[in-house]
């Protein structure tokens, strides 16, 4: 079976909170399917959701406030990592990476990612403790 994703898991990888989330449903934006009261999204869902022109502004300036905020964190108190990964991937590919992130992000402390496709292109930003960080790169290439 395809993955899906739940409301949360795309709110983790947008960036975008729930309830932005929600509007965009009204909106006609988003499309998905409540299953036992559940919002769920198939992986196509997604890929229409990300190439909106108005959601695609969006998801660039909260990649790129991750990274700025990242760069402009003056006063962290421990080593931290921040990783980007662009990666020219089908869709099916595009839909495991995503997948592998948030399945990563579930058992993650403090990390934080960001994935968003493009014309092909996967980008996922990472960024969390160096060890965190590190340890989920580590399992990504070896799976």
């Amino acid at each position: 079976m395809d993955k899906s994703y739940n409301l949360n898991e795309l709110a983790m990888m947008t960036g975008f909170t729930t309830r932005t989330l929600r509007s965009y449903l009204n909106k006609g934006l988003l499309s998905g399917e409540k299953i036992d009261g559940v919002w769920q999204f198939t992986a196509e869902e997604v890929d229409r959701f990300f190439s909106e022109p108005y959601v695609k502004e969006g998801l660039r300036i909260k990649r790129n406030a991750m990274v700025f905020d990242f760069l402009v964190d003056t006063s962290k108190k421990a080593n931290r990592a921040c990783v980007i990964l662009d990666l020219p991937v089908s869709n099916e590919e595009g839909g495991e990476i995503s997948a592998f992130f948030c399945d990563q992000m579930a058992k993650a402390s403090d990390a934080i990612f960001s994935y968003s496709r493009d014309r092909g292109m996967s980008r996922v930003i990472l960024t969390g403790p160096e060890d965190q960080v590190a340890e989920i790169m580590k399992d990504y290439y070896k799976g």
